[in-house]
């Protein structure tokens, strides 16, 4: 009985040195697999192009202005807070009162290099879709240019020109341009921005 369970001991001690020297060669396999293995793409680097988007990080308090045909524009007031994302996205919250309602947007906007445009998403509590935007910076004139393009309050589609102008670091103005009823281009909504210091 004493030779059996010192038998057993030694398969069991046996077995579990086996057993551990297959898991340490698996290990090492593994380990060298990875080595091996190529290394994924390399990940996106920030580039001088996302300098123009960093130029918005921070508060703002905006005057926005609903500029409507004859008769003065209806204004209100709101704040913007801008972030960045990994040095690649800005970020952009945004709340006012539009209309004597609250208003609440969020927006994303990067820098696509295979277009060699700025691209953004907007989203806000005024409309059920996601509207997409691509524009173009000009850096003598300080100016962002493009276009928005997604539903308006009633759901139908629309593109609409889009200007961003910096007049100076803490100071930038945001113009809708639409179409009125002549089929002429005029201004529909403007945001004059102020850094908060």
């Amino acid at each position: 009985m004493k030779m059996t369970r010192g038998v057993c001991g030694l398969l069991v001690v046996g077995l579990v040195s086996l057993s551990g020297r297959a898991w340490a060669q698996e290990a090492k396999k593994a380990e060298e697999s990875k080595k091996a293995a190529p290394a994924g793409p390399p990940l996106p680097k920030p580039g001088p192009e996302h300098e123009v988007l960093k130029n918005d990080v921070g508060t703002w308090d905006a005057t926005v202005e609903m500029i409507g045909p004859g008769g003065p524009p209806a204004t209100s007031k709101g704040v913007e807070t801008n972030t960045m994302l990994g040095g690649l996205w800005l970020v952009t919250d945004f709340k006012s009162e539009m209309m004597n309602q609250p208003f609440q947007g969020h927006g994303i906007e990067g820098y696509d290099p295979l277009k060699k445009k700025y691209v953004g998403t907007w989203v806000d509590s005024m409309t059920s879709g996601l509207s997409l935007t691509e524009s173009s910076y000009d850096a003598a004139k300080k100016t962002m240019t493009g276009w928005i393009e997604g539903p308006d309050p009633s759901g139908k589609i629309t593109k609409m020109r889009a200007v961003t102008e910096w007049k100076d670091p803490d100071t930038r103005v945001f113009t809708i341009y639409g179409t009125g009823p002549d089929g002429k281009e005029a201004p529909g909504l403007r945001i004059t921005y102020k850094r908060r210091k």
